[in-house]
């Protein structure tokens, strides 16, 4: 990185955590190209100062550009930030590769697992690009988009094997409202940044059953032990899913509005189906997609994944509403 130039980021694509994320980086003084797949919304960025699809309301940083055209995007980047659907993240970086310099590092803010290969992002960047686990970090922590757009307080771990990268990402996007810290673990960040959103699902799911704050409560405390089995068995470090990427991720997403999937499981609460539930949340809910792919991931490292189990079979239209409730409850009681 040229020492006498700001950082530059480019940051694909403009979605809600897309967009946030580029405001939170030219905040701090990074220059930041944001690729839009639609000329309408990179137009409406460019000369509005506004992305109508996800917030048109509240103006973005007079430094953000945004283009249609990756290669522009990716021209001299520093970081690439990528921040797309887990599930179309193999197939988009296919396309992008070519236009990666060997110098750039990656930044994933994915949080899921790929179906078909039980992959995490970090590990679909790596195949894909052929670049070292050293310039691949991945960002996670309690960020609710909305609350970042209107600037308000928020933090985030900047997990990646070599700490000098971790560094560079860190003073990238640190703002006066956003304080990143760093990691060495990898596998903790991404696992509690996807497990959480199942647990999100079925917070959600009790919230809108009318359960009770004990019973979200339950969840969240039971979640989050399940969470640290998978987690610790793939690898992680337990104090890892202790922290912002984990509990804190946890709690943000199971307890607020602005939460898909939370939103998402509030819908099936109510008696919506899946297909019902989808859209009426109208965004992309990792939590679905990628459900059944962490259950088979604790399988393959035969941990006992009792939520996640009955959101996985909800979804799959395998037990009822209340079959759910009563599968969980009336498991054999044992220690904590």
């Amino acid at each position: 990185m040229n020492a006498h130039r700001p950082a530059r980021a480019a940051v694909l694509s403009a979605g809600s955590w897309g967009t946030a994320a580029a405001t939170i980086l030219a905040d701090a003084g990074t220059s930041v190209v944001l690729h839009a797949r639609r000329t309408e919304i990179a137009d409406a960025i460019n000369t509005q100062r506004r992305n109508p699809d996800y917030f048109p309301h509240l103006e973005l940083p007079a430094s953000l550009t945004a283009t249609t055209d990756p290669a522009a995007a990716l021209d001299g980047a520093d970081f690439l930030v990528l921040s797309i659907p887990a599930q179309t993240l193999r197939q988009c970086l296919t396309q992008w590769t070519a236009h990666i310099e060997p110098q750039t590092v990656i930044v994933s803010l994915m949080k899921g697992i790929e179906t078909h290969t039980h992959l995490r992002a970090s590990e679909i960047i790596r195949e894909v690009t052929g670049m070292p686990a050293e310039q691949v970090a991945v960002l996670s922590g309690p960020n609710l988009a909305r609350e970042i757009m209107a600037r308000q307080p928020a933090a985030a771990t900047i997990a990646c094997p070599d700490e000098d990268a971790a560094r560079r990402v860190q003073s990238a996007c640190h703002t006066p409202y956003f304080r990143p810290y760093t990691s060495p673990d990898v596998i903790g960040c991404e696992m509690g940044g996807a497990l959480k959103n199942v647990i999100a699902l079925a917070v959600g799911i009790a919230a809108g059953m009318g359960l009770g704050d004990n019973a979200t409560s339950l969840i969240m405390t039971r979640g989050l032990a399940e969470s640290i089995r998978l987690a610790t068995a793939m690898g992680a470090q337990p104090a890892t899913l202790a922290g912002l990427s984990g509990m804190g991720d946890l709690v943000a997403t199971c307890s607020s509005p602005l939460s898909r999937n939370r939103t998402f499981g509030t819908h099936l609460g109510h008696g919506l189906s899946v297909d019902e539930a989808a859209a009426a949340t109208r965004q992309t809910t990792e939590g679905v997609k990628s459900a059944e792919a962490i259950l088979d991931l604790a399988h393959a490292h035969g941990v006992d994944m009792p939520i996640t189990t009955v959101v996985t079979a909800l979804l799959h239209g395998k037990v009822t509403l209340d079959e759910a409730v009563a599968e969980l409850m009336q498991r054999p009681p044992k220690p904590e």
